[in-house]
């Protein structure tokens, strides 16, 4: 098995870590002994350099630190399973931790699926297992790093996480993101050349993936600087959609309205669903 380091460099070579990692530092040895077991050194770095967010849309790392942290780091698949597998024993082929070589879940996906170890001999070789809601598995003989190593260089292609391997891996770490959504109205230029417009003005930006179908599209990217993610569609009405962190509001509203104007469609209405942000007209930024 490669370094932690080693497969780490190669991580971040790939996929540029977050200014400042969520929930990302802490007391690891008062962690590891409420966990009940020491962690591998892979993880440790992993979380120390990345925190908690999203890798590539195939999962979410799991860290022990944050008071508020939706998926920490925690020995719980034997309370939550046992029940069940008392029931139907066969859908768990593997014991649940702290039971001995049990699975230890250190990511999650969108899916609900867990990404395991196999807690068998030292920490520094357990294996890792990735177990669906549907109660397949998949184990990969590699650590945490070294699995994420080989996933971002496109090396294996696990059939139980779902992600879009032709785009580059990114990372987004879970920040809080206020979300406006521009309605906008029609403009003379045909949509391919008014998206170009829009990522050329907030550029360098990068894919998040889209789809075309009966010739209405939608089409995901992020800002690489900031971290914004948008959506260009026509798929449901003709709209931008901007997430971003409250406290870029003011940018935000600036860089991409003013990227709007290029693309000469004039806007409807600016609604915020999710936070506070307002970009209403005369509210300033």
């Amino acid at each position: 098995m490669p370094l932690p380091d080693d497969a780490l460099a190669r991580i971040t070579g790939r996929v540029r870590p977050p200014a400042v990692p969520v929930d990302g530092s802490g007391d690891w040895g008062a962690s590891e002994e409420a966990i009940g077991t020491r962690l591998p050194e892979d993880y440790k770095r992993l979380v120390e350099t990345y925190g908690r967010g999203d890798f590539w849309g195939a999962l979410c790392l799991r860290t022990p630190f944050g008071e508020d942290n939706p998926v920490r780091l925690a020995a719980n698949l034997l309370d939550d399973y046992g029940p069940l597998r008392d029931d139907f024993p066969e859908d768990y082929p593997y014991p649940l931790f702290p039971e001995p070589g049990g699975l230890l879940a250190w990511a999650v996906t969108e899916s609900a699926a867990h990404v395991c170890w196999l807690t068998e001999g030292a920490p520094e070789a357990w294996p890792v297992v990735i177990w669906s809601r549907d109660d397949d598995y998949e184990r990969f003989d590699c650590g945490a790093a070294d699995f994420l190593d080989r996933l971002t260089s496109r090396t294996i292609a696990p059939e139980l996480l779902h992600h879009t391997p032709e785009l580059a891996p990114w990372f987004d770490p879970a920040v809080q993101l206020d979300h406006v959504y521009l309605r906008l109205g029609e403009g003379t230029l045909p949509y391919a050349e008014r998206l170009r417009l829009l990522r050329e003005a907030l550029g360098p930006t990068s894919d998040r993936g889209g789809f075309e179908n009966g010739g209405q599209r939608q089409d995901h990217f992020a800002v690489d600087r900031s971290g914004w993610l948008l959506t260009y569609e026509t798929a449901y009405g003709h709209q931008l959609r901007v997430a971003f962190p409250p406290a870029d509001e003011g940018r935000a509203r600036d860089a991409v309205l003013a990227a709007v104007e290029l693309i000469g469609c004039p806007v409807l209405s600016a609604d915020t669903v999710h936070g506070t942000s307002s970009w209403a007209p005369g509210t300033g930024a």
